[in-house]
């Protein structure tokens, strides 16, 4: 049986990738790639994300590059703490 991520579990994904990119952001190709994502979903998560001010989108040259936020790095360290908890009591997210 193949297990699906959830929308949370994705969101934490795509702000990992980020984060692990540093200042210089990710460009839309690694992060599908690293995301594993397709562009059209990509594409849904990334508006709610920069929406939420979790990224930051940044257009150079026609092309776009993706920096995660203070924000956003606090909505990791949360949903981390949060996997743990929940990890303790034996609970899938």
């Amino acid at each position: 049986m193949v297990a699906y991520r959830t929308s949370m579990q994705i969101v934490r994904d795509l702000l990992t990738v980020t984060e692990e990119s540093g200042m210089n952001g990710i460009n839309v190709t690694s992060l599908l790639t690293k995301a594993n994502l397709s562009h059209s979903r990509l594409s849904k998560f990334v508006d709610n994300l920069t929406g939420a001010g979790l990224i930051n989108k940044i257009e150079f040259d026609g092309k776009n590059t993706f920096v995660i936020t203070p924000k956003g790095k606090q909505y990791l360290q949360t949903y981390e703490r949060f996997q743990s908890l929940a990890d303790s009591f034996g609970l899938d997210l």
